[in-house]
């Protein structure tokens, strides 16, 4: 099997082209054209090194961690642990345990939940997110409100795709309990600004979770400089393998929760009387955990360090720019989601072709997008439709990508016009 070559340095401008060889699903056509892979914000494609990760450790050292003594066990539990020291330094965390492995952000979601916030409410309590959450983040919390009495207060939407600071501050009050904000919505791509979202919630003693599944793959993450509670994310998003994602929780915290799940592997002593749990991370990790996905998860934020996140923050602000400008020259285009600070994603509708016809005829061109609720619904009800057509983009995307996008629309138009 070839090596990558080796990437370039964070200093680097990124060689697109380049980087584009580190990833072999990309080589392929769809419909005999070359595939346009600008699905990125439901899942990214995985680099060869990741990869080869994966597939190194099942020929190589695979066998269950913590509990074996024998060699590989311990290669294995080696390399698994490394990955979590490899999250903290990404994420700037205090230290390694205070980061759990998770099948991904809803599952960290889920967890904090049910072993945080689930004991310290009452009826009359608030939860506070806003008007752009994912389901994974809404579901959970009216789960809670059911089974508590307690309420859900939501930040209004406003029709560039922000939320107010202002607003948001209006609704922090005497019964805020806790608050679940997204860091960059999946559907519109706003970037919120958690950091200050943090400080006013801190202010009056409340907690504050924040969903960074689509945040990570685009800007650095300084869990202690935002100052959060809770932070969490999907590997799948990162260029890592599925079914693996963190939360990170401050250490305060963690310690003080209960578990999330019973099983193997986070408890330190069983007796049918009793059970004396392991301490945290282990704690949260019941059960044998992904492992290979877990090392992949390594092997992918190595991989990100390596081309530099500051050098695809710029490569994919040319690209929302481009395709921004793009978009909106087409007649019958709506574009929804103009925040002045955006990541890597348009959705948009076109008069007269619904959100899946225009995936449909776009996979005909090979050019791959998402059409529907974006898992949503609240923000597609806000801006009264049903669906919308998403183009998000990567660190292997490149403007003639884009070219091909519009071409594709353009036959849309004809088709439907």
């Amino acid at each position: 099997m070839s090596t990558p070559t080796p990437v370039q340095t964070k200093a680097a401008k990124l060689d697109v082209e380049r980087l584009r060889q580190d990833f072999p699903i990309l080589r392929q056509e769809i419909a005999g054209k070359p595939l346009a892979y600008l699905d990125n914000a439901a899942s990214v494609q995985k680099p060869e090194a990741v990869i080869q990760a994966v597939e190194r450790c099942y020929r190589e050292y695979y066998a269950n961690i913590h509990r074996g003594v024998h060699a590989l066990s311990q290669r294995s539990t080696e390399a698994y642990e490394a990955a979590r020291a490899k999250v903290a330094d990404f994420l700037g965390a205090e230290q390694p345990a205070e980061n759990v492995f998770v099948r991904g952000t809803t599952e960290a979601i889920n967890l904090v939940a049910q072993s945080f916030v689930r004991p310290r409410l009452k009826p009359g309590d608030e939860i506070l997110i806003t008007g752009m959450e994912h389901h994974s983040n809404i579901v959970p919390w009216q789960l809670l409100r059911d089974e508590t009495g307690a309420q859900l207060n939501v930040v209004p939407l406003q029709a560039d795709g922000t939320v107010r600071l202002e607003d948001f501050e209006a609704r922090l009050n005497e019964r805020t309990r806790f608050v679940s904000v997204v860091h960059v919505s999946n559907a519109l791509g706003t970037v919120n600004p958690v950091k200050e979202m943090i400080r006013l919630a801190h202010e009056r003693g409340v907690p504050v979770l924040v969903d960074g599944a689509q945040a990570v793959p685009h800007m650095g993450v300084d869990v202690r400089d935002l100052d959060a509670d809770f932070y969490c994310f999907s590997g799948h998003k990162l260029y890592g393998p599925t079914g693996i994602g963190v939360l990170y929780g401050r250490m305060e915290h963690l310690k003080g929760m209960r578990p999330y799940q019973g099983g193997g592997d986070m408890i330190r002593y069983v007796t049918f009387e009793k059970t004396d749990f392991a301490e945290v991370p282990q704690k949260f990790e019941a059960g044998t955990p992904n492992i290979v996905g877990t090392i992949g998860l390594g092997a992918a934020i190595d991989y990100l360090q390596q081309v530099g996140l500051d050098a695809i923050a710029a490569h994919e602000a040319d690209l929302l720019d481009y395709a921004t400008r793009q978009l909106s020259a087409l007649e019958g285009v709506r574009i929804y989601g103009t925040a002045p600070e955006k990541a890597a994603v348009v959705s948009f509708t076109m008069d007269q072709a619904h959100p899946h016809d225009i995936g449909t005829i776009l996979d005909m061109n090979g050019v791959a997008i998402r059409a529907g609720h974006h898992c949503a619904q609240p923000v597609m009800d806000f801006y009264g439709v049903a669906a919308t057509a998403r183009a998000s983009f990567g660190l292997y995307n490149t403007h003639a990508e884009v070219d091909a996008l519009v071409a594709a629309l353009d036959k849309v138009r004809e088709l439907f016009g």
